[in-house]
């Protein structure tokens, strides 16, 4: 074994697609998690892919008690970090819980960390640090900042993770703060077996979800929010990666932190495919390759939206030696093959 990984939120969506992952690396994954966003039922299906018994503690990341005890009964190489609340037009109607929750529980994280002396942490951020951006594709160097609550949670989770090899300099620490943030782009897609997926508790806030919901007759239909961009069709463009490709960076990313030649102090790498689709191309491929209709209507933009967004991933590839491996196709098959199989979700 390689080593054991602290996975919050690994319950949820991108988490039970990486703790799959770790395990074909070679990783033990313990979870934390509160299922505010996630079933129980997919800590058995996670043990039924990977067949391996995966610790589970069930508890908020705000709870320094709990993370206390994991770090005391758990000898943690790393930690990656998936806990927050993470939904753009949601967090413009509720700020204070956006903040509360994604800020103190990283806060919580880091100091019981820090005293147990774990220091490697992988950050799950988003591209929605970079804004409006003022050219495409998106570079780390590019300015940052933030259109809505949920990205600017992420934004100052980012600060809030620099100053902390800085403080390492200052107090002159023996084992230095190593954290990579990974800000990608738009998850989408579930595991090939169909067995996990995108499964939001309540009315989804991303589009692919919303797209199979509406295709296997959860939904009526889907609201397209916007047709008067300037895009290729109107609608907004996204970078969709594959949740999968996603889960697999988070494994090159842990295991950059435990090589003999890992980055140093805090770096921000782009995980994206490069390429960017619009929401009304995304609706046809489903339809078409699925061969299932798909409902829509236009409705009015959405707040804290932005037109187009789309990565440059160079860095992804010579840092880390990943990049994405699937393609739109494989996306709209593999996530239509977990809703079919799975048409209430878990």
């Amino acid at each position: 074994m390689k080593g054991t990984i602290l996975v919050t939120g690994g319950a949820g969506y991108i988490g039970s697609h990486t703790v799959i992952e770790l395990a074909e690396a070679g990783y033990q994954s313990v979870i934390v998690d509160n299922f505010s966003n996630s079933s129980p039922e997919v800590l058995n299906r996670i043990e039924e892919l990977s067949g391996k018994k995966v610790p589970f503690i069930k508890a908020d990341v705000r709870d320094r008690q709990a993370l206390k005890g994991i770090f005391s009964e758990y000898d943690i190489s790393a930690v990656i970090h998936f806990a927050g609340l993470k939904a753009v037009g949601e967090s413009c109607q509720m700020p204070l819980e956006y903040y509360d929750n994604n800020l103190n529980s990283t806060i919580a994280l880091c100091l019981e960390m820090q005293a147990a002396g774990v220091k490697r942490l992988v950050f799950s951020s988003s591209a929605t640090v970079y804004g409006d951006p003022e050219r495409l594709p998106l570079t780390e160097d590019m300015p940052l900042s933030a259109t809505n609550p949920y990205g600017r949670s992420k934004l100052i989770i980012e600060d809030m993770l620099r100053d902390l090899p800085a403080a390492d300099k200052l107090n002159g620490s023996d084992t230095p703060w190593q954290a990579i943030l990974l800000r990608y782009f738009n998850p989408v897609g579930a595991h090939k077996s169909g067995r996990i997926g995108e499964d939001p508790k309540d009315t989804p806030n991303n589009l692919m979800p919303y797209i199979s919901q509406v295709a296997v007759g959860r939904r009526e239909k889907l609201s397209v929010f916007g047709d008067d961009y300037d895009t290729i069709d109107g609608t907004g463009v996204r970078d969709y990666i594959h949740v999968v490709d996603l889960a697999k960076g988070h494994v090159s990313a842990i295991d950059n932190l435990l090589s003999d030649n890992p980055v140093t102090g805090v770096e921000a790498i782009n995980l994206g495919t490069g390429n960017g689709t619009s929401v009304l191309q995304l609706v046809n491929t489903f339809a078409e390759e699925n061969g299932v209709p798909v409902a829509y209507e236009i409705a009015a933009r959405r707040p804290g939206d932005v037109a187009a967004c789309y990565a440059n991933a160079d860095k992804a590839k010579s840092l880390l030696n990943w990049q994405a491996g699937l393609g739109i196709k494989d996306m709209v098959i593999d996530t239509w093959n977990w809703q079919s199989k799975n048409p209430s979700g878990y």
